[in-house]
């Protein structure tokens, strides 16, 4: 892990994953969460054997600390991590809700951000399509899913210890089977109800509407046919909203490398090299 300095002086921490012998300049990784400590991303499937990737440990995060500025405002540390390495352009890598920081980030400095890769995105926010991810769950008969389901969409942690228990509760919805890894992978990346809570403040009343009306630049989604945290039919409104090239992996969930890291690497490995 090393370090770097934001616009604002705070030090943030950041991580290489895969290939130093590569003559491609590295792609930049934003996690999800929000918040969440960046191990739950482990190797990408492999997918820094194509390319080398930089994760950003975003505010909030257990290995920088401290508190989003809100996820518009924090697009700001993306653009100075990429200064940082001596990259004009650049291509981006997103996750769930990290997707929001690179679209704002798109928005907001359209002459830096090259393409996109958005996985599993948070998309319901971006366009008027309904969440169906209860949909989704309901079909899996699962009674471990329904639980998932019932915490989801009831009422909201106000504490750390009621936020860890709903995460305990929950981990099922983020993926498509219950097996031993999915299980041990729910475990892994921690994050803290305030940080959560953090990340949402500070947003603009029309982030979505600059974001839909910033230029356009190749943006690749790819979503997994089981997720019911993202859904399916939000994620492919966005994609449609965006413009962007829409990659569904089959019997998918939330955690692409985690269920189907061939099928993943394929989908990402072309973008990372195209």
């Amino acid at each position: 892990m090393q370090t770097y300095t934001a616009a604002d002086g705070t030090e943030l921490a950041y991580s290489n994953i895969g290939t130093t012998a590569s003559d491609l300049p590295p792609a930049l990784v934003v996690p999800g969460g929000p918040c969440r400590g960046v191990d739950y991303l482990e190797d990408l499937a492999g997918a820094g054997a194509d390319r080398p990737l930089v994760v950003l440990h975003p505010r909030g995060t257990p290995t920088t600390g401290g508190r989003s500025n809100g996820w518009w405002a924090d697009a700001d540390d993306l653009v100075a991590l990429a200064d940082h390495l001596g990259l004009e352009r650049f291509d981006v890598v997103g996750h769930s809700a990290g997707t929001r920081l690179v679209l704002a980030a798109s928005a907001r400095f359209p002459d830096r951000l090259q393409r996109l890769a958005l996985v599993t995105p948070a998309a319901a926010w971006l366009t008027d399509a309904a969440w169906d991810g209860d949909a989704i769950g309901g079909r899996r008969g699962d009674p471990a899913v329904f639980a998932a389901l019932e915490s989801l969409t009831g009422a909201q942690p106000v504490d750390q210890r009621q936020w860890h228990a709903a995460r305990a509760v929950e981990g099922p919805a983020g993926y498509a089977h219950w097996t031993a890894r999915e299980r041990a992978h729910s475990t892994v990346g921690d994050w803290e109800l305030a940080a959560v809570e953090a990340w949402f403040t500070g947003v603009p009343d029309d982030a979505a509407a600059r974001i839909l009306t910033a230029p356009r630049v190749p943006t690749l989604v790819i979503a997994g046919d089981a997720d019911i945290l993202s859904g399916v039919a939000p994620v492919e409104a966005y994609a449609a909203a965006l413009d962007a090239d829409l990659r569904v992996l089959a019997d998918c969930g939330h955690y692409p490398w985690v269920e189907q890291p061939d099928a993943f690497r394929e989908a990402l490995g072309a973008w990372l090299v195209g």
